[in-house]
């Protein structure tokens, strides 16, 4: 106000000030100016169908209650956890449900990092998790191999240090798709018996593969996993840890314990009742996948598979290949500006119905444009 002094507001933490925001591009705001075209959302691997409709009865019947939103949900998500531990074939004392996969990363980092501790990240990859890890102070180390696409398990090995605190692995990662064995796994979780070493399986219903289990057997071992790929309910935020009982307990120590929401805890128990539902879906991925990179390497363009709901596509101009596709309602994730991503767009994948059109929309932006890479 004139007149008056202006006084400075609070100063932000000194491991906040050279955190760069979370690139959360959405297309969300795109597609609703354009509500005469039916979309196809491409652009953060969420599920291409809406959930199982045991899930919508399940919520219709909650909210036909006659107390529902007005209280708090379940704490702990109790109900949820019996569902959840015979899903995953564990006990209950070994999970912990969060508002989102992400909300159990940051529990993770809250509970165990301090600042200037080491945190050694396998990249290029899931950049929200470094965030995270920078918020606390820690010092991230990211490990790079000479080709994005190659395992690496001897350079992770390399950067890991008796001081080490934090391993981040996405198995399989996001973008390149690379998958590490449970061999490698048990590998890391050897060489660091100090640190924590996170696993996170968001894809983990694609993929097929898992390392849960060593939860059982390791200690310094948390897997992360999420209902919102194959399951489809990204908008209702629901993930989960999987540890030791005793690392469960820790995470607690600063865990909300109302943070999941009431509708996510009776949505993602319907969906884990309906596993032929999740199946059929995950098996139209599969088959999706197939034909999307069999049409571009048709096209003479270099298309790589992956084990997630994702396809990677190597373009000669993606900003522009991006901007051509939302004309034609197809929004998917240009990634040409992570390191050794050069070229690369990421694609997510749905039904064989939904590509059949998607690949449709694309052939017509690939007529318009030089699109090899020399």
């Amino acid at each position: 106000m004139k007149g008056r002094d202006v006084k400075p507001g609070p100063a932000l933490s000194r491991y906040v000030t050279g955190i760069r925001p979370y690139d959360a591009v959405s297309s969300l705001d795109k597609i609703a100016a354009k509500p005469e075209q039916t979309p196809f959302k491409l652009d953060w691997n969420e599920s291409t169908i809406p959930p199982s409709p045991t899930v919508i009865a399940a919520i219709n019947r909650f909210l036909s209650n006659s107390h529902h939103l007005n209280w708090y949900p379940d704490l702990y998500s109790r109900r949820l956890l019996v569902a959840l531990g015979e899903y995953v074939g564990i006990s209950p004392d070994h999970l912990l449900v969060t508002n989102g996969s992400d909300d159990a990363l940051e529990l993770v980092c809250k509970t165990y990092l301090d600042p200037d501790d080491q945190v050694v990240v396998p990249s290029p990859t899931y950049t929200h998790f470094l965030v995270f890890a920078g918020a606390r102070g820690a010092q991230i180390l990211n490990v790079y191999a000479e080709n994005p696409f190659v395992h690496n398990l001897d350079g992770i090995l390399r950067a890991i240090h008796y001081t080490t605190k934090l391993v981040y692995l996405v198995n399989p990662n996001n973008p390149t798709g690379l998958m590490y064995s449970e061999e490698d796994v048990r590998t890391l979780l050897t060489a660091a018996p100090n640190a924590l070493v996170i696993v996170d399986e968001a894809y983990y219903e694609f993929a097929g593969k898992s390392v849960a289990h060593l939860v059982q057997e390791y200690t310094n071992l948390v897997v992360t996993r999420t209902f919102s790929k194959s399951f489809g309910i990204a908008g209702l935020r629901i993930g989960y840890a999987i540890g030791a009982p005793e690392l469960i307990e820790d995470l607690k120590r600063v865990f909300n314990p109302k943070s999941v929401n009431v509708l996510g805890q009776v949505a993602a128990e319907a969906a884990l009742g309906d596993k032929d539902y999740l199946k059929a879906y995950v098996d139209e991925v599969t088959d999706a996948k197939v034909q999307m990179v069999n049409y571009f390497r048709r096209r003479g363009l270099q298309c790589r598979t992956t084990p997630a709901n994702y396809v990677l596509l190597r373009i000669h101009d993606p900003r522009r290949f991006c901007a051509l596709l939302e004309h034609e309602g197809v929004y998917i994730r240009d990634r040409s500006s992570m390191r050794q991503m050069q070229h690369y767009v990421r694609i997510s994948v749905g039904t064989i119905a939904q590509t059949e059109e998607i690949l449709n929309r694309i052939g017509r932006v690939l007529d318009k444009m030089p699109y090899a890479v020399s």
